[in-house]
């Protein structure tokens, strides 16, 4: 399964990710709470609203006084006067900011009238306007959630561990991502990165946006998996499919060819000449059964070993009549591993290698061994070489190795010791109803 071209996962990225970012930017609820939250008061301070309006009144020494009829004056602190460009006699009305020791001068908080007419801050700090806070918020969030959903959909296996570690990757890169958000900083009224922001690093609204963009990222992420192992999965049986459908007629293609076909004749008619009406018998039915059950074997994805080692004695015997006391077969198998499962027609072309490719004589005569052993079926066979060896391309046992893989999703061993070839084959054990 090859893997999916970059662009057609960026693509829908981006699309989620502008998505998050214009709810996360314009929700209604976030709106309501930062409508709230975003007054420009130091953080950890607390605040009360003072009715009515008082006189300003400032001292040589430059701090000052808010003046209220009948009620006691608060106090400005110099920096304050300054920083804010207020002047002597200005009819303010102000928040308070509540003293942390009993006893002490309530001072003055945010400005909200100033000689009538409403506080401008921006204008004050030199504050960006808000259509340039909101193309860096916009910008930021777009980054933000593209960067969370980008990790969440990297590579080619999504398991649930693989999918935790993407999770942990994605809230270290929240958490660095959170401190360099662009905020408005209280001091100064520009955009600097949430670290510089003088000691503010834990903004609810920034916090609350963040933490909500980390969430949709991941379970739009937990989305992503799910669709990709379902497409993986029906990717896998199409493959399977159309490889089944290969084998099925590989297999039948070499068994009813006209060389297979004449050299079962000739065995068959040798029989018949010989009166020897009992394994003539004996050898049709064999050779009906092999037929028969290459022609069912493609309904079937796994079969129990104990079908394909029935199959494999009739094959066995089609090619002991035909090399008489030269070749034989040593099958042993375990009782408790005849109902354990393999994909269907696996020792056929692992008795035609074996036959094909070696020397078979009455005096060298040939031994193939079928045996089970710890879950795994063995085929071996001693190497004789022939003196002209056969042209072979390797495309049996390739196809096999493959079956094996889209079937059981495990690999066969093959060893080539130079004296004898084994092929290991692992079982797969049957789940019980």
């Amino acid at each position: 399964m090859g893997r999916p071209p970059k662009s057609s996962v960026w693509v829908p990225n981006l699309l989620v990710a502008l998505a998050i970012t214009l709810v996360v930017n314009f929700s209604y609820l976030l709106l309501l709470i930062v409508d709230r939250r975003s007054e420009p008061h130091p953080a950890g301070e607390r605040f009360v609203e003072m009715p009515g309006e008082g006189i300003l009144s400032v001292d040589p020494d430059g701090h000052g006084y808010i003046v209220y009829a009948g009620r006691d004056s608060v106090y400005v602190p110099m920096s304050r006067i300054r920083r804010l460009g207020l002047a002597e006699g200005d009819r303010l009305v102000v928040d308070l900011s509540v003293p942390r020791r009993e006893g002490a001068h309530y001072t003055m908080g945010e400005v909200k009238r100033r000689n009538g007419v409403p506080f401008d801050y921006r204008a004050v700090f030199n504050r960006p306007s808000e259509t340039v806070e909101t193309v860096h918020q916009l910008l930021y969030y777009l980054v933000f959630a593209f960067v969370l959903l980008t990790i969440l959909s990297s590579g080619r296996r999504h398991t649930a561990p693989r999918f935790a570690v993407r999770c942990a990757w994605c809230l270290v890169a929240a958490v660095a991502l959170y401190m360099i958000a662009p905020t408005i900083d209280w001091r100064t009224g520009r955009i600097v990165m949430n670290f510089r922001s003088g000691g503010r690093h834990f903004d609810f609204v920034l916090m609350l946006k963040c933490s909500f963009t980390l969430v949709v990222a991941i379970l739009y992420g937990w989305i992503y998996r799910l669709g990709s192992q379902r497409q993986a999965m029906a990717v896998e049986n199409e493959q399977l499919k159309n490889e089944n459908l290969i084998t099925r007629y590989n297999m039948l293609v070499s068994q009813v060819n006209p060389h297979f076909f004449f050299n079962s004749l000739n065995s068959l008619a040798m029989l018949v000449r010989g009166r020897h009406d009992d394994k003539a018998l004996t050898y049709i039915d064999q050779l009906s059964y092999t037929f028969r059950y290459i022609l069912q074997s493609g309904q079937n994805t796994l079969v129990a070993l104990d079908e394909e080692i029935r199959f494999a004695e009739a094959y066995a015997y089609l090619f002991k009549i035909r090399y008489a006391d030269k070749l034989f077969f040593d099958i042993h198998i375990e009782e408790r591993y005849r109902t354990w499962l393999l994909p269907a027609l696996t020792l056929q072309p692992l008795i035609d290698n074996a036959v094909k490719h070696n020397t078979i004589t009455r005096s060298k005569p040939f031994r193939i061994t079928i045996r089970t052993h710890e879950d795994h079926l063995a085929v071996s066979n001693p190497i004789v070489p022939k003196l002209q060896p056969e042209p072979g391309t390797g495309i049996g046992l390739e196809n096999l190795r493959k079956r094996w893989e889209l079937i059981t999703g495990r690999e066969i061993e093959i060893r080539d010791t130079g004296g004898v070839f084994v092929v290991r084959l692992p079982l797969q054990k049957p789940q019980m109803k």
